[in-house]
């Protein structure tokens, strides 16, 4: 505690230990260049949050940033009040495909209990009910039948899920996605959102990095704008605007015609 003399240089970050995730002047620099900077939010309890922008933003490394892998320059974040050492255990983490090394030899089965260890203790045996709380959440995405297949076997929408099972079997309250659906087919994008959306029901928070516009304002109710800046972030009808989106893009054609798209979609839906 800091004597009268010398008052606390700790900066209050905005929200408490309801909040999920606080984010506060974070900034990020490879080789002394910031990718992203002056980075600041409030993510609400139970809401499915979308992070969007353009290819470079700086999405996947504001998701690194919160849970500590890569280091930061400047900021603070609190997840649920504290540093996320103190609470990573309420977080699961959804990886990119590409990250993963799909020729390591396990089967489906194997990489879900692997979401278990923070609760087993590495070093320590895998027992029944470990494993019938792994195929528990296999049968909730839908490949229970393919729990014995070697990971490198499956299709990438079963490989997708598979990873999807592994944070869904850590019973988290926060969720960290990256680019859950690239490049899964139509099954697989249906699944990941009814699973979103139960997630929500149940007061779970979910924050996923989403690339296609025309499906924002369907799958999330809160939007994060970024493009090394947070342009916008806030509930979907406020922030998932044709304006922001061209501050967030800079206004190129292509997606000038996907962001007409979405906001007739949004208007439908309302």
């Amino acid at each position: 505690m800091a004597s009268p003399s010398q008052p606390s240089t700790e900066v209050a970050i905005p929200g408490g230990d309801s909040v999920p995730l606080s984010v506060y002047d974070l900034t990020v620099a490879y080789h002394r260049k910031p990718v992203i900077w002056d980075i600041g939010f409030d993510v609400p309890a139970g809401s499915l949050v979308g992070i969007v922008g353009p290819n470079g933003a700086g999405k996947s490394t504001l998701l690194k940033a919160v849970m500590d892998l890569i280091p930061r320059a400047s900021g603070r974040v609190r997840v649920f009040g504290k540093p996320y050492r103190e609470n990573r255990h309420r977080v699961g983490y959804v990886p990119q495909r590409e990250s993963v090394d799909w020729d390591f030899p396990v089967d489906a089965l194997d990489v879900v209990t692997m979401g278990l260890y923070g609760k087993i203790g590495w070093l320590r045996p895998v027992g029944k009910q470990h494993r019938d709380a792994a195929m528990e959440a296999l049968e909730r995405v839908g490949i229970a039948e393919l729990a014995h297949r070697q990971i490198s076997q499956l299709s990438g929408g079963q490989q997708q899920r598979a990873f999807l099972a592994r944070a869904l079997v850590q019973d988290a309250d926060l969720y960290l996605m990256d680019e859950p659906f690239a490049a899964v087919d139509a099954a697989t994008e249906k699944a990941i959102v009814d699973i979103l959306r139960e997630m929500k029901s149940r007061g779970k928070t979910a924050i996923v990095i989403h690339h296609d516009l025309q499906t924002v304002p369907e799958y999330f109710d809160h939007a994060v704008l970024l493009n090394m800046r947070i342009v916008a972030h806030g509930p979907m009808d406020e922030v998932f605007t044709q304006e922001n989106l061209q501050k967030t893009y800079g206004g190129r054609l292509t997606l000038l015609e996907e962001v007409s798209e979405a906001m007739r979609r949004r208007e439908r839906s309302l």
